[in-house]
């Protein structure tokens, strides 16, 4: 089992950054894949990005593509998620979602344990 805990999250006008951590404990996340997944008001959750346990692949949402970088610090058991140029559509409830390496990273049906999420919003 591992848990996930998001920080980072808040308020930020346009055009700013936010940079969003997720801690995990209970086991090691070097042999993870990590992704980030938000969920919009009224929405389902979608994904945003994620990264294979080794950190060598990485996947983004269009949406979020040039703008967000996720990175991981196995040695920390933490995942981060650099959001930079934020506009108010990335207004969102963000969670950290775990998949066992032997699954595929890209696919969020492979994400089997999820932090409590953490809120962000974009004021225009």
């Amino acid at each position: 089992q591992v848990q996930l805990g998001e920080s980072g999250g808040g308020l930020v006008q346009a055009g700013g950054s936010l940079r969003l951590s997720c801690v995990a404990s209970g086991r090691t996340i070097s042999t993870l894949s990590m992704g980030w997944f938000r969920q919009h008001p009224g929405k389902e959750r979608e994904s945003v990005a994620q990264i294979t346990w080794s950190g060598a692949a990485t996947n983004y949402a269009d949406s979020v593509k040039g703008r967000f970088t996720i990175s991981r610090d196995n040695a920390k058991n933490t995942v981060y998620l650099q959001m930079n140029s934020l506009n108010p559509d990335d207004t969102a409830v963000y969670y950290c979602a775990a998949a066992p390496a032997f699954r595929s990273y890209l696919s969020p049906a492979s994400y089997n344990y999820w932090g409590q999420g953490t809120q962000v919003t974009v004021s225009s």
